[in-house]
């Protein structure tokens, strides 16, 4: 279902202090994320794109305004999120599979049935000939995939991506949103990605959200209209490049 709104920002407004001074980061943002929807953030550089995703993690608060989980507070349902970084931060001194199952140890979750789900998932997904390997013995694409499998290993309802692809190479980056893309289709997993990718957005998303520069607000909503067609296959639409001019001139007026 793509209909019920599972995460919700309503009249959101951030304003925090540093040395500096005080900066409004956020102002009035109002937008929702659906049931196994993946939603795409772009905005200017600079404008609060990871800021949003730290709204909605809980991990700021905001000034002003309401996010909700299933109409719930979100700071309430931690345990809805699932957070991916720009980097695969795999602890070097763990073996693969040590590093899959390192979220169950945190959150006091290693039971058989849940390590049996994780390891599942590394089959599933062509890990499961590198669980006693390290990470410096893997590729920067098998590194990122292992890194989304312990993001899903406590069974989040809400995946948060903060430009995971950006430390790759093109091709690999191609390559692996493919895979990213089919594991959270297959997972039936809501995503929310944020991006200053145009063309990633564009080929992972169902919508994107197009943010103003700073305080950040909601600029656009588009419905992308591409379905579960796959990302290599979206970047050779016509409509592609259609969505691609549009949202170049959105961010650059």
């Amino acid at each position: 279902m793509k209909d019920m709104h599972l995460l919700a920002f309503k009249n959101v407004d951030l304003t925090y202090h540093s040395k500096e001074g005080e900066t409004h980061a956020v102002k009035d943002m109002n937008f929702d994320v659906r049931e196994g929807e993946f939603l795409a953030v772009i905005g200017p550089s600079g404008c609060g794109k990871t800021t949003v995703l730290s709204l909605a993690a809980g991990l700021m608060k905001p000034s002003s305004g309401t996010i909700t989980v299933r109409g719930k507070a979100a700071n309430e349902r931690a345990e809805s999120f699932g957070y991916m970084l720009q980097k695969d931060h795999l602890f070097p001194w763990r073996t693969v599979e040590k590093n899959l199952l390192l979220p169950l140890e945190i959150k006091k979750r290693n039971t058989p049935e849940n390590r049996k789900r994780v390891l599942a998932l590394a089959e599933k997904y062509g890990l499961k000939d590198f669980l006693s390997n390290y990470p410096d013995q893997l590729s920067g694409g098998m590194r990122q995939r292992a890194a989304l499998i312990r993001t899903l290993a406590p069974d989040p309802e809400i995946l948060l991506l903060d430009e995971p692809f950006s430390a790759l190479d093109y091709q690999t980056r191609l390559s692996v949103c493919d895979d990213v893309f089919r594991i959270i289709r297959s997972e039936k997993k809501t995503a929310m990605l944020v991006t200053h990718d145009i063309g990633e957005a564009v080929s992972l998303a169902d919508r994107i959200l197009v943010l103003t520069a700073r305080p950040a607000t909601v600029a656009a909503i588009h419905e992308i209209g591409f379905g579960d067609t796959e990302p290599l296959a979206r970047r050779e639409s016509p409509l592609f490049s259609s969505w691609f001019e549009k949202l170049w001139k959105e961010l650059n007026v």
